[in-house]
């Protein structure tokens, strides 16, 4: 048999239990012992079956506390959108000349914005975006008309979700050196997200499971009461 790596032994708290949020983030700080800024994850089991148009679950929420990430923002627009666009930060904008950079394999970004008179562009990197989540959509918000409102969200701690065919919403809520408080906020706002954006379809219990890690610690089981 295997021997566990040293920083498996190293983990503590019970893994089987339920804990209110408060707790379930304390132990999950209290185990991230890595040499770098690990990330807090939260994986949310929801009562639907995503197959079903009526149950799909998507949607933004920009998390209180930010997410401590340094989003790279890419955005589709010209002339005065353009000019708003780079005022608000955005690290790449363009239009013809971006569609090329892109189709031509260039990817350092995290998030796509499009003014909506830029989608007909936009759409041909369909095959690009879409496999990786990052296909403007208007039900996020990243297309817009105000895309330097919107560039500013993406900085800001705008956070995307969506549902994954098994049911489970992952999503980044912050870093290891946030304070305790900070990431219950923001637990408890991507929670909010979540019910408010419940679909017709779903029925009996729709939060069923919760559960919060990071980045190379273990996972501990939140209760779905202490979230509201």
């Amino acid at each position: 048999m295997a021997k566990q790596p040293k920083r498996i032994k190293a983990w503590t708290g019970d893994r089987d239990a339920t804990h209110s949020v408060e707790a379930a983030i304390a132990l999950v700080k209290a185990n991230a012992k890595a040499k770098f800024d690990e990330s807090i994850e939260i994986s949310v089991n929801l009562g639907v079956d995503p197959r079903h148009a009526d149950q799909q679950v998507r949607g933004v929420v920009n998390l209180p506390s930010g997410t401590g990430r340094d989003v790279r923002v890419a955005v589709f627009a010209k002339d005065a959108k353009a000019a708003e666009a780079v005022a608000a930060g955005a690290e790449h904008v363009g239009a013809e000349d971006l569609y090329e950079k892109i189709a031509g394999g260039f990817m350092d970004f995290d998030r796509v914005i499009a003014s909506p008179d830029m989608m007909a562009l936009v759409g041909r990197l369909g095959k690009v975006l879409g496999p990786r989540g990052l296909m403007p959509n208007p039900k996020v918000g990243t297309v817009t008309p105000n895309v330097g409102q919107a560039v500013k969200d993406a900085k800001g701690g705008a956070v995307e979700f969506r549902v994954e065919k098994a049911g489970i919403v992952h999503a980044g809520i912050g870093k290891a050196s946030f304070t305790d408080e900070a990431l219950v906020i923001n637990v408890k706002a991507l929670i909010d997200a979540l019910n408010k954006a419940k679909p017709s379809g779903a029925k009996g219990v729709y939060v069923k499971r919760i559960g919060l890690s990071s980045t190379m610690g273990p996972g501990f089981k939140v209760d779905t009461a202490s979230v509201g």
